[in-house]
């Protein structure tokens, strides 16, 4: 255990979090997603996991040390739901709440159709699948900056 260090953040997804740059991508996602197969087309090459949790109990945890892009639109951006893409469901709201609380303020997440998310997916720094079941728990959250120290 660490001081200070969600739990949850193992020594794998600790070590990937802190070697991203800004403007990488994380995959956040579910137990249904592809993970392993497009883990392996990422920057790291391999899947990460943060294991029986909700994807809005792993959102926390990434969150509390992963700063979201503050130059781009949209740093965080959900999976549509096939046919319905304006529907946001309770897991996708969970996450939103996850991501408003870490940044102290509402930051609504983009979308992205579901064959679109999987091609931005293999091109992500890496995947952390979480223990979520329920449908479309399936998010992208870009790496923002640290600004240094006020002297």
């Amino acid at each position: 255990m660490l001081k200070s260090i969600d739990p949850l953040l193992n020594a794998d997804v600790l070590y990937a979090l802190r070697s991203m740059g800004h403007g990488d991508d994380l995959v956040l996602c579910d137990t249904n997603f592809p993970a392993d197969s497009v883990a392996r087309q990422t920057v790291l090459g391999r899947l990460l996991r943060i294991d029986n949790v909700s994807a809005g109990r792993a959102a926390r945890a990434v969150l509390s040390v992963l700063p979201l892009d503050s130059f781009v639109d949209k740093p965080a951006s959900r999976m549509e739901i096939v046919g319905q893409p304006d529907e946001i469901p309770p897991v996708q709201q969970e996450v939103q709440a996850q991501i408003d609380a870490a940044e102290g303020r509402s930051f609504p997440m983009g979308s992205v159709e579901r064959f679109a998310f999987y091609e931005l997916a293999k091109k992500s720094y890496c995947v952390i699948q979480t223990g979520e079941r329920r449908f479309y728990g399936c998010f992208i959250f870009k790496k923002g900056v640290i600004p240094p120290d006020a002297d």
